[in-house]
């Protein structure tokens, strides 16, 4: 309900400044000037006066399309009042209201007649009109597509190895925005199709000095509509990073692809590198495989880009040493380590497990005195590490959790960043928004998600929970898979070798289910089709339409 609210807040806003600045030109057109201030009919009047088609009308207040879509709104007004030179449509996008307000409370501000004009264009003129007419097909173009990205699906690329068998470096994928409830759009001012940066303006290595994407300051609280669904065990699922420090709006944080191995309420834990819930082994599903690292020794160097044609994996790292090479393996399944295993050079052969009781904590200084805690496991003051995690049970709103000094690493992130309370310590007492706690109550539930390829996963065991407030979606199949559009240390050796310098196709990947569970994938080349038919035939059919009008 907040969500909503707010938004009407700014709509209301945003309506006042179309009035003040329009009320005029509405009354010179022959409509009362009240109707400037009321929100979509406004927009409504501008399209009927400027012959444009008033449905568009609807988009005016949309996220991200909205503001698209009411510069060009703007701009027909401003062409109605004979406001078309370079230097007023750039006056017209860069200061909407302020330029105008300019126009609506000039004395000489008068409706151009169109068709007297269009009678005596010289053939430049012409030419740029017909310019202008292409102009608009590709910015209606950009709102369409838009619209899609925006409110239906969108497309995510896999720059690491963290789900390889499953999902390889170089597939992209679409994601359905509607798999678990819709999430608002939480930032409504922002460039379309770019996640959170636009690039990187500073130089200095800090990503906070990045360009944004988008306009922080107008904000939407989280909201999310017709969820009938949440996220169940064993889906692939797309969500926003949890502990991103960069972006402070969720819907703006980077994507990650895992998979939710444990859902709320259910209880979570490694032992020796292999996977249990609940007490029990994890189900392993038809398009999984079963992976681990391995340590080889070698009389001899190994053959690595001819096993990477034969597997598709590489050595995470090439040691050589006295009498001869070591190798370390990521993503082997029994079968491909069986088969390595076999080889003539290979002299020794071991699984790589961490030890149990063996803290996974990364350091930020030599004297190790600063935890890097995106690189630590989770949480940092328990003895636990990839390998040999929990047992720990996944938070659950509604769930009564007691905190402690020992317990707060835990939750604390739960408590102050998902949950937006203060959490603080005072001589030993710990308070939340300044009162003394010693329990507090989960208010969302909470999931967690692992990749495939646990040896090469920065996962929830590093990052901990994920709330339900950042889950975006699920894929829904893989659009094209390219081989080689990302270095990947993890997954193909040419990135680190250098032996293949070029991108392939992997032809029998693409438009194929990514979320089923089974090994023989549904095709979705349909799908393919229908969209390109949409995108491509949309100006088409718009002015087949026009056509029809016209002659009735």
């Amino acid at each position: 309900m907040n969500y909503f609210l707010t938004y009407a807040v700014y709509v209301l806003i945003l309506s006042v400044l179309m009035g003040l600045s329009s009320w005029k030109l509405f009354k010179k057109m022959g409509y009362s000037p009240a109707l400037a201030f009321v929100p979509f009919y406004n927009y409504f009047i501008i399209l009927k006066e400027t012959k444009h088609p008033k449905w568009w009308a609807i988009l005016s207040y949309l996220p991200i399309v909205g503001p698209i879509m009411m510069s060009v709104f703007h701009l027909y007004l401003m062409k109605k009042f004979g406001k078309t030179l370079v230097q007023h449509q750039i006056l017209t996008v860069i200061l909407p209201f302020i330029y105008m307000a300019s126009v609506n409370y000039s004395k000489d501000a008068e409706i151009e007649d169109e068709e007297a004009k269009n009678m005596f264009l010289t053939d430049k003129e012409k030419s740029l009109k017909k310019k202008d007419s292409f102009m608009g097909s590709i910015t209606f173009a950009v709102v369409f597509a838009t619209i899609i990205h925006v409110f239906v699906t969108q497309p995510f690329g896999i720059p690491t190895g963290s789900m390889e068998r499953t999902l390889l470096v170089g597939d992209f994928l679409f994601v359905n925005k509607w798999s678990y409830g819709y999430r608002m759009p939480m930032r409504p001012l922002a460039i379309p199709f770019l996640q959170g940066t636009v690039y990187d303006f500073q130089k200095d290595g800090n990503p906070k000095n990045d360009g944004k994407s988008y306009v922080d300051g107008v904000k939407l609280p989280y909201e999310r509509i017709l969820q009938f669904n949440k996220p169940q065990r064993n889906d692939i699922v797309v969500f926003n990073y949890p502990q991103d420090s960069v972006h402070t709006a969720i819907d703006r944080k980077d994507p990650y692809v895992k998979r939710c191995v444990a859902v709320a309420g259910e209880t979570f834990e490694m032992r020796g590198g292999r996977l249990f819930v609940n007490g029990k082994p994890e189900i392993v599903l038809g398009d999984q495989e079963r992976q681990h690292r391995y340590i080889v020794k070698t009389s001899s160097q190994l053959d690595v880009p001819g096993l990477y044609d034969i597997y598709g994996f590489l050595p995470v790292q090439e040691i050589q040493d006295g009498s001869g090479f070591i190798y370390a393996f990521q993503g082997l399944t029994d079968k491909t380590a069986a088969e390595i295993k076999k080889l003539p050079q290979v002299t020794e052969m071991k699984e790589d497990i961490m030890q149990k009781g063996q803290a996974a904590i990364a350091y930020k200084d030599e004297n190790k005195t600063k935890i890097d805690t995106t690189q630590s496991i989770f949480p940092v003051n328990k003895a636990w590490n990839q390998d040999w995690y929990g047992p720990v049970r996944i938070p659950k709103k509604g769930d009564v959790v007691a905190i402690s000094k020992e317990t707060l690493p835990m939750y604390r992130w739960i408590i102050s960043e998902y949950e937006h309370n203060s959490v603080s310590e005072n001589n030993g007492q710990i308070l939340i928004n300044n009162q003394p706690a010693t329990n507090y109550t989960i208010k969302q539930d909470y999931y967690m998600m692992v990749g495939d390829n646990r040896d090469a996963s920065l996962d929830a065991r590093f990052f901990g929970f994920v709330p339900e407030e950042n889950i975006v979606g699920k894929p829904m199949f893989t659009w094209m898979s390219l081989e080689g559009a990302f270095k990947d240390n993890s997954s193909s050796y040419q990135a680190n070798k250098g032996w293949f310098f070029g991108m392939k196709f992997r032809w029998e990947r693409m438009f194929k289910a990514t979320n089923t569970g089974d090994a023989n994938k549904t095709s979705y080349w349909w799908i393919a089709a229908m969209i390109l038919i949409l995108f491509f035939g949309w100006e088409y059919f718009v002015k087949l339409f026009r056509k029809n009008q016209t002659e009735e």
